[in-house]
């Protein structure tokens, strides 16, 4: 089979300028084909920002309508994440048994039926159930959509395709926001119900285009011997009959050297002996693959004990006890965050490879930290602020709280889930993004189910100093322990991890 190296030439070769009309033509007909499909597929990622943000704003009136107590509501959102852990574990066996396509219909139908469930709740129970329903959808929906994405985008758009689903997360998360604002002068019994149970709408058409409309990737058609079907894909997404074939030889080779099984070239699969993923991760790894583990771990634990959960889901808190009293100024300041959180995380689509994730790490790190001190002063100098002076300790907050929104979007937002990707090796890719993507959601339910409890031992103020600590950590995280691999092959990324991976060259270039 090609090497990479060898492959990427081909698979580039529509697009580049020296090519006649007709084939650039096809080309750039193939890449809006992969960008449709993205679009839609990334739909998936907006009904999942919106059904993790849109509890922020309801849950003020969950609590008065259904007389839940803080402790309760606290579990509510906190579980949510502990059950996307479960999803995003289940999703991985549905996409390869069910398909991508399938999966992600699947998903759609999950968020449905959990948000009708919660906006239909009269009881605790009701809600914990819905949230379960919808917890398990969002895990699928942070796995399918990358996964599909990547399948189907041709080389040479791939890392610009890839990039959608994150941004609609937080489109998701903006639209709740704003749904949260425009329902919540409605009668009590009602607001919430609505703010939910809007979530229920959107699944409905995303599960129709998937199955009707969508294609399934190519690499699940060939895993499952449907040849053909996947060179019809192939010719659609490339634009290129000739390069369609040659990129399903590819794809063939690829699956024919897997290391769990194999596709003869009638399709039919044949059982390989299975290597010990598991153990070369967790039980003997290498000092290259300790390195490379500890660096996707870290990231993405510090990614959470950074606090951005605490404002995600609960921002309306963190304004009441700014001092802002009015229930629409508080769900206007949200919606800013949103509007700062999903402008901002569009920059390093741009300036990471210009720049080095070094540099947009650190620097999202050192800002993440200084807005979070000052946050938490503005918190702490409100209650004693005279009528006078309230309001400037009110709008430091607002603008300290977007600040940290904006600095994490430049860099612990979307650059650790691309920089853990490139240093995987290929064949631990899979499990160790499945490791990191755990660690991710344990500390997102751990920030989720104890603020309330934290903010009323230590103090708001307290609480982001606490935050603001663990993010100077991530600082010092980044500075000692990760490399740039800004320009570097994916060939060349275990060496940078192994011991010349200390040498200030390899760390700083």
């Amino acid at each position: 089979m090609k090497n990479e190296q060898e492959q990427e030439p081909e698979l580039e070769a529509p697009l580049l300028p020296g090519d006649g009309d007709a084939r650039k033509a096809a080309a750039a007909a193939g890449s809006a084909y992969a960008l449709v499909c993205s679009l839609v597929a990334s739909a998936i990622s907006i009904i999942y920002g919106y059904n993790r943000g849109v509890m922020s704003g309801a849950q003020k009136f969950v609590q008065d309508d259904l007389g839940i107590s803080d402790a309760q509501i606290e579990v509510l959102i906190g579980a949510t994440s502990i059950y996307s852990l479960v999803g995003s574990l289940a999703a991985g066996w549905a996409c390869d048994r069910a398909g991508r396509r399938r999966t992600m219909a699947l998903s759609a139908a999950m968020f449905f039926a959990g948000s009708a469930i919660t906006g239909a709740a009269s009881g605790y129970a009701a809600l914990m159930a819905g949230q379960l329903v919808a917890g398990v959808a969002c895990g699928f929906g942070l796995v399918v959509a990358p996964v599909y994405i990547a399948e189907m985008a041709p080389a040479a758009s791939r890392g610009f395709l890839s990039s959608i689903p994150e941004i609609a997360g937080n489109s998701g998360i903006l639209l709740s926001y704003i749904a949260d604002f425009a329902l919540a002068g409605l009668p009590e019994s009602l607001n919430w119900r609505l703010m939910i149970g809007v979530g229920a709408v959107p699944p409905l058409f995303l599960a129709a285009a998937t199955l009707l409309a969508m294609p399934e990737t190519p690499r699940w058609l060939v895993l499952n011997g449907h040849h053909d079907e996947a060179r019809r894909v192939l010719t659609r997404t490339t634009g290129d009959a000739a390069l369609a074939d040659r990129r399903l030889q590819d794809i063939v080779s690829s699956a024919r050297e897997s290391p769990k099984q194999a596709v003869s070239g009638d399709g039919k699969k044949e059982a390989r002996p299975s290597t010990s993923v598991w153990r070369d991760l967790l039980v003997r790894p290498t000092p290259s693959i300790r390195r490379v583990l500890l660096a996707v771990l870290g990231l993405q634990f510090f990614q959470q004990a950074s606090g951005v959960a605490a404002l995600v889901l609960y921002a309306p808190r963190v304004f009441n006890r700014a001092g802002i009293t009015s229930q629409h100024a508080v769900l206007g300041a949200t919606i800013l965050l949103g509007v700062v959180k999903t402008v901002s995380i569009v920059i390093p689509l741009f300036l990471t490879d210009r720049l080095g994730r070094r540099p947009m790490l650190l620097t999202s790190a050192g800002g993440m930290a200084a807005s979070l001190l000052v946050l938490g002063f503005s918190l702490r100098a409100a209650p004693a602020a005279d009528a006078g002076a309230a309001w400037w300790a009110a709008a430091t907050s607002v603008a300290a709280a977007a600040a940290f929104m904006a600095t994490f979007s430049l860099g612990f937002g979307p650059v650790i889930w691309m920089y853990g990707s490139e240093i995987l090796p290929l064949r631990l890719r899979a499990q160790g993004t499945g490791i990191g993507t755990a660690v991710n959601r344990v500390m997102s339910a751990v920030v989720g189910m104890t603020f309330i409890s934290m903010y009323e031992a230590v103090g708001m103020a307290g609480s982001f100093y606490i935050f603001a600590g663990f993010a100077a950590a991530a600082w010092v995280f980044v500075y000692a322990c990760l490399p740039e691999t800004k320009g570097r092959s994916l060939e060349e990324m275990e060496a940078l991890f192994d011991g010349s991976a200390e040498s200030p060259s390899l760390m700083t270039q």
